[in-house]
């Protein structure tokens, strides 16, 4: 049984930043329940790396960092910052090949050994001004 500071370790580093989604049917619990630092909601681990292929697509050479890290036995808290290329559409801005960056926290519950929830907060507005956007909805 991984500790919940290797498990968010895991998360950013396999399956965010490598894509690694054999990693994630190990780590996550199968009904994941995620808010992802865009604002959008998913339940279940397909609905969760649907999400991540979107950012994705979004956001070429997309990385999450761990700027902190918190840890305990059924929770963890990390202080973040994401950056990609944008590359497809955005909170309805079409890819523009800039550098976008912002910052969010992120939160975990950790059950039996597995990442059984995720919220993150992420800084939009920053975002949003980066692209000159006022969409709601992310994709």
């Amino acid at each position: 049984m991984a500790g919940s500071r290797n498990l968010v370790e895991a998360f950013y580093g396999d399956i965010w930043n490598r894509r690694n989604y054999a990693a994630a049917r190990q780590i996550l619990s199968p009904d994941l329940r995620f808010r992802g630092s865009l604002g959008s909601q998913t339940l279940g681990v397909p609905a969760f790396l649907a999400y991540v292929d979107g950012v994705h697509a979004a956001l070429s050479e997309y990385r999450c960092l761990i700027e902190e890290l918190i840890a305990e036995q059924s929770r963890a808290a990390a202080r973040m910052s994401f950056r990609g290329c944008h590359r497809g559409t955005l909170f309805g801005v079409a890819g523009t090949g800039r550098d976008l960056s912002w910052v969010g926290a992120a939160f975990f519950g950790i059950l039996e050994g597995r990442i059984a929830s995720v919220w993150v907060l992420g800084d939009l507005d920053g975002l949003k001004q980066q692209l000159n956007a006022q969409e709601a909805s992310p994709f």
